[in-house]
Order: C-alpha cells, then sequence, then structure tokens
C-alpha cells in the first residue's frame, strides 16, 4: 500500500453480484468527497445519468466478461468537470473477476469539491486495454 498511497483516496472496489447489481464494497476519500457522502453500499450505476446508466453498465460489463481493464472518460452532466475512469478485474477467492477495482480521478483540479457534490456523471468514451503482441518478424 506505501507504494500507492497517493492514489487510495482515488480507489474504489466494486462487488459483482449475481443480479449485477454492482454496490460499491469500499470507496476513497476522495471519491466520497465528490458526492459528500460515503458510497460503500451504494451502487455503482447510481454515479451515472440515467441516459448513460446502459453505457455505464455495457463498459464494466465488458471488463466482467472479458477480463480485460477498460480505461474512460466521464464528466459531470453539464460537462463542467471532468474525470479519468479506469475499471479492473479482479480475482477474489478464486472466482474469476468477482469484483472490479476502479479509480476515478479528475483530470484537473477541482476547486468545489466538498463544497457541491457532483451530481451524475456522463461516460463520454472508454476503451479496453487489450494486450498487443508483437510478433517478429
Amino acid at each position: 500500500p506505501v507504494a500507492i498511497l497517493h492514489i487510495l483516496p482515488d480507489i474504489f472496489i466494486i462487488e459483482v453480484d449475481p443480479e449485477r447489481r454492482l454496490p460499491l464494497r469500499l470507496c476513497g476519500a476522495r471519491v466520497n468527497a465528490l458526492w459528500q457522502h460515503e458510497q460503500k453500499g451504494s451502487l455503482f450505476l447510481g454515479w451515472w445519468r440515467a441516459q448513460r446508466q446502459e453505457a455505464a453498465a455495457e463498459a464494466i460489463r465488458r471488463v466482467i466478461d472479458t477480463q480485460t481493464p477498460l480505461v474512460a472518460h466521464a464528466r459531470t452532466a453539464l460537462g463542467a468537470s471532468e474525470f479519468e475512469l479506469l475499471l479492473l478485474p479482479l480475482r477474489h477467492f478464486g472466482k474469476s473477476c468477482s469484483r472490479v477495482m476502479g479509480s476515478l480521478a479528475p483530470a484537473q483540479r477541482l476547486d468545489w469539491v466538498g463544497i457541491h457534490p457532483v451530481g451524475p456523471l456522463d461516460l463520454v468514451a472508454a476503451r479496453m486495454l487489450e494486450d498487443k503482441v508483437a510478433e517478429a518478424s
């Protein structure tokens, strides 16, 4: 943990439950500060604007089903603030992808954190981080 101490406040862990409701098991302090309350126990899809929840659900389904990391770009509904989202599949007690570790970090410094809640987010762009094996010629 010491090596990643500076990013722990931006990290969260999602449980992949059988119904795929995706409850948050753990949330760092900066993630909680974005919504001005503890996110543990709330649903990951609740972070997203209603019109973008299906896109967010599809993105996390791809991480779970393919066990491949995803990098995404998100912004507040009014577009005032931008965030980088990383989702990583995790094994827990030998089960494949029973949890997803994520990071949600602002792309720039946000002076309003702790004063106003972030509100729902829009998923703007996402891409899978697949290994590219270079063939020797």
